[in-house]
């Protein structure tokens, strides 16, 4: 798979599919944490995605378009953005597995970063969602 933006084997839905997942990912982790700092979760996370490289970095850095993360519940989030997890890992698992490995790393990078912004440890439920993702991600 050629790894630059401009030649990319993704279709747009493709791409609309990981960005779903990878911001969605932060969102859910957002939402979970009601008791701490929201914002630094969100942003040190969308920090990490930026970060991204290869085919995966430039998915991320495009303008997200057609991503739906704001459901009037967690659960509502959830249901849009752990499918999308699996759907990424397995439509990148197809094309290049060096991709799909890149997409679990930077979403485990994302997380890292999204709960080290908060002081202390990362709330229980904080920590049942990133159990949720990564189940998600290790499903395809």
């Amino acid at each position: 798979m050629t790894k630059n933006s401009t030649s990319s084997p993704l279709t747009e839905q493709d791409k609309t599919t990981l960005r779903t997942a990878a911001y969605g990912a932060i969102a859910l982790l957002t939402a979970a944490d009601a008791t701490g700092s929201p914002h630094k979760i969100a942003t040190a996370g969308s920090i990490a995605l930026g970060s991204a490289t290869g085919l995966v970095g430039h998915v991320l850095a495009e303008k997200a378009e057609g991503a739906k993360l704001n459901g009037k519940s967690v659960a509502a989030i959830a249901d849009v953005v752990l499918p999308a997890l699996t759907e990424a890992m397995s439509l990148l698992n197809k094309q290049d597995p060096a991709e799909a490995d890149n997409f679990r790393n930077t979403i485990n990078v994302a997380i890292e970063a999204a709960t080290r912004a908060r002081k202390g440890q990362p709330s229980p439920t904080v920590a049942d969602m990133t159990r949720k993702i990564n189940e998600a991600l290790n499903a395809a």
